[in-house]
């Protein structure tokens, strides 16, 4: 796989005005064969929190397409409390850019963001990864109040991307050794940056966590329609969405392929991105409609 050297971190942002009067922001940047890669954020994430190495590598055979939900980032509104309607944002926003159908790389709250997408609207996507999430009425869904990640979260010391490293990416030395690298990794822009997600974005996006924890009717049901070719991707250490959540994705999505990384937590595609970006690639490559690849 080809990686563009940079292309990430040089990419502007762009302003899409939409129907409805809401503004969106967003960077498009990458070529090649495949579909365009539209790439749904984490818990108060935003455009600047994807890994430039990772991005530069998947954008070396595709168009990506880095998205800001409403309310997050320079995109306009007030974040909606359930992933239904951040759903609903993102379907207006591709609507927006002309985009009919693309492949997706859904991770944590984009993961269930992609999830509830694929039901409402099947032909929006062709193949889909899904990274660090849980399907609707998941176990133990990002309890920021659990220790192991309450005390790095109410640490002082812990400044800007330097909580990820704690919370990210597992407390091993090697696990620590790449967390330090991700977050210099983040720190190459300098200019057109997003801001950072304040706590009225945090608590909108726990509302819809707690929302999406709650089902009704059979567990897992809805799981079992969705036929799109899907990879589940989790690090085995993962405290903020366990990856148990990834074997029940696994367990009820019909065709499903689980890839699990040892020595990660919730950041396992930026600790080892390198490995990622090549499965990644390769599962988009393929034109099957199995998901083995």
């Amino acid at each position: 796989m080809s990686s563009p050297t940079h292309l990430s971190s040089s990419a502007r942002t762009q302003l899409l005005e939409a129907k409805g009067g809401a503004r969106y922001a967003y960077r498009r940047f990458g070529s090649g064969p495949g579909l365009p890669l539209l790439l749904l954020q984490h818990f108060t994430g935003t455009l600047d929190n994807w890994d430039p190495a990772l991005t530069d590598a998947l954008a070396g055979e595709r168009e990506l397409i880095l998205f800001d939900n409403t309310g997050v980032g320079r995109s306009s509104g007030a974040v909606p409390t359930t992933v239904e309607g951040m759903a609903q944002h993102v379907v207006t926003f591709l609507d927006g850019v002309g985009v009919n159908t693309c492949d997706v790389l859904g991770f944590s709250l984009g993961g269930m963001i992609a999830q509830h997408m694929v039901l409402d609207r099947p032909t929006i996507f062709r193949r889909v990864i899904l990274v660090g999430t849980a399907p609707r009425g998941g176990e133990d869904i990002m309890h920021l109040e659990k220790p192991r990640l309450a005390k790095h979260l109410q640490d002082p010391s812990n400044k800007g991307y330097g909580v990820l490293q704690k919370i990210f990416f597992t407390l091993t030395p090697s696990g620590q050794a790449a967390g330090a690298s991700f977050v210099e990794r983040l720190a190459e822009r300098r200019d057109d940056l997003d801001g950072v997600s304040g706590p009225e974005v945090a608590n909108a996006q726990m509302t819809a966590f707690r929302e999406w924890e709650r089902f009704t009717g059979e567990r897992f049901a809805e799981l079992r329609t969705i036929r799109h070719p899907t990879l589940v991707v989790n690090g085995v250490h993962d405290e903020m969405i366990p990856i148990a959540n990834s074997y029940r994705l696994v367990e009820n999505l019909p065709n499903a392929v689980l890839l699990a990384y040892p020595d990660a937590g919730h950041g396992s595609l930026f600790q080892y991105h390198e490995s990622f970006a090549r499965q990644a690639g390769a599962f988009l490559t393929s034109s099957s409609e199995s998901a083995v690849y």
